[in-house]
C-alpha cells in the first residue's frame, strides 16, 4: 500500500501577472533539510488532511502616475468586493501595496499559500472584474518592465519583480 502524500507542491508556473519570473519554489524535503523544526515550518492542516504550503513570498514595483495618486488611493480604500474575493480565493494572503511620493513607485508584497499556482492565477485572470479592475488601476501607473502592455496580457509583466535579498520571520 502506498503512503499518501499530505503534502502537494505547487506546479512551477509560467511568468504572469502574479508570478514574475520566480525561481522554482522549494520541495518539503529541502525545507526541512534548510531548518531545523520541521514542525514549524508545517504547523496546519487542512480538512482534506494536506499540509498547509507555508507560503512563498512575492514583491513587485510599477510607478504611480503623479496625476493620479489620490484616485488611486480612494480606490484602494474601497477594493471591489469581487476583486478581494478572488484575491482570497486564489491563495493570496498578507497582500500590501506601499507608495513612494518621492519617486511614484508602487511596492506590492503578497504571499502565495495554495497548492496550484498556476491554476489559482489562471482563476484571477478569468474573472471579469478583476480585468475591469485592472484595466482601470493600469491607467493611473507606468510599468517598469520594457514592452509592458498591462496586468492582463501577462506577458511581458506589467509590473517588475524585485528580488527578495533578506527576510526574518
Amino acid at each position: 500500500m502506498a503512503a499518501r502524500q499530505l503534502w502537494t507542491p505547487p506546479k512551477e508556473a509560467e511568468p504572469g501577472l502574479w508570478n514574475p519570473g520566480a525561481p522554482k519554489l522549494w520541495s518539503p524535503r529541502e525545507r526541512s533539510q534548510s531548518t531545523s523544526t520541521v514542525s514549524s515550518v508545517f504547523s496546519a492542516s487542512n480538512a482534506d488532511g494536506r499540509i498547509r504550503y507555508p507560503g512563498r513570498r512575492f514583491a513587485q514595483i510599477v510607478r504611480l502616475k503623479s496625476e493620479y495618486v489620490d484616485k488611486y488611493k480612494e480606490v484602494h480604500a474601497a477594493v471591489w468586493p469581487e476583486v478581494a474575493k478572488q484575491i482570497k480565493e486564489c491563495n493570496i494572503h498578507d497582500y500590501s501595496i506601499f507608495h513612494d511620493p518621492g519617486t511614484g513607485i508602487l511596492f506590492a508584497s503578497f504571499k502565495y499559500v495554495g497548492y496550484d499556482y498556476e491554476g489559482d492565477m489562471e482563476k484571477m485572470r478569468e474573472n471579469p472584474k478583476v480585468r475591469e479592475w485592472w484595466k482601470m488601476t493600469d491607467g493611473f501607473q507606468e510599468s517598469m518592465v520594457p514592452g509592458g502592455r498591462s496586468s492582463e496580457s501577462g506577458k511581458p509583466l506589467w509590473w517588475k519583480p524585485v528580488e527578495e535579498v533578506f527576510y526574518q520571520a
